[in-house]
């Protein structure tokens, strides 16, 4: 069975940190020539750094900053002029916690500009590249809000569920072309995300930051967080040619948490 992305170009989003930094460090050790995506360049050079690059690969930044779409969409396409690239890994932070009644519009609209819009712009901007070297994969990192909301997360999972469709339905268009397109959905993972909807919660409820994670710890079957590293595992092998016939699909990685198939 073929694992190795030797040879392949990834782009990934969201790698200066937490799930998109780990998803990068195994692509690299799978072989690939990893492009890191995210706002910080000072924490990109650092995770540059960690990159495995013992069979050759050349790994690069780009600085990029979703809350502006257009500018995002002159980076990539000035930077697609020297390389091609095999993957594409969508990974952006999600919006800031809170009930749906207390949303703002704008709110609605920068979390749709963030995921959706700037997912679709490096879509449209990779697949030509994916056709021409006959070889695609688009991974997208969402959420299990997809499958069933999640109790104070009101924007982030109207917002996931839009990009969980626009996969599917794209993941539908480019099967001929065998360009797979898959989310990844992510339960409660250890990541500063995670350490941000504890503190957020706890504040409204007025308890304990512990309290939050024990209550949190009880729904997941397995009894204890995801590593970045767990999740990353999943998009390393939707990524590998081993799995060339899955398109279109949700793959959970949450501990059993997700009360649904």
């Amino acid at each position: 069975m073929n694992f190795s992305l030797k040879g392949k170009n990834a782009l990934v989003c969201g790698s200066s940190k937490g799930i998109g930094k780990a998803i990068a460090i195994a692509f690299a050790q799978q072989g690939a020539n990893v492009t890191l995506v995210a706002r910080n360049k000072d924490k990109l050079a650092e995770t540059k750094k960690e990159l495995d690059a013992s069979l050759g690969q050349n790994h690069d930044i780009l600085i990029c900053d979703f809350s502006k779409p257009a500018e995002l969409k002159e980076i990539i396409q000035y930077h697609l002029k020297n390389i091609d690239y095999h993957i594409l890994v969508n990974n952006t932070g999600g919006p800031p916690a809170g009930n749906i009644f207390d949303a703002k519009e704008e709110q609605f609209i920068t979390a749709f500009q963030n995921h959706l819009l700037c997912n679709h712009i490096l879509a449209q901007a990779l697949i030509p590249g994916m056709k021409k070297n006959n070889y695609g994969r688009i991974i997208n990192v969402i959420s299990t809000s997809v499958k069933i909301p999640i109790k104070g997360l009101g924007v982030s999972n109207t917002i996931r569920a839009a990009v969980a469709n626009w996969s599917k339905t794209f993941s539908n268009e480019l099967a001929p072309l065998g360009i797979t397109v898959n989310n990844i959905l992510p339960g409660a993972t250890k990541t500063e995300r995670l350490e941000e909807i504890i503190r957020n919660r706890a504040a409204q409820l007025k308890t304990s930051a512990e309290k939050i994670e024990e209550e949190m710890l009880n729904e997941i079957p397995m009894a204890r967080f995801a590593t970045p590293s767990e999740v990353a595992a999943a998009a390393a092998f939707l990524a590998s040619p081993a799995a060339s016939y899955i398109t279109g699909i949700n793959i959970p990685v949450d501990g059993g948490r997700t009360g649904s198939l």
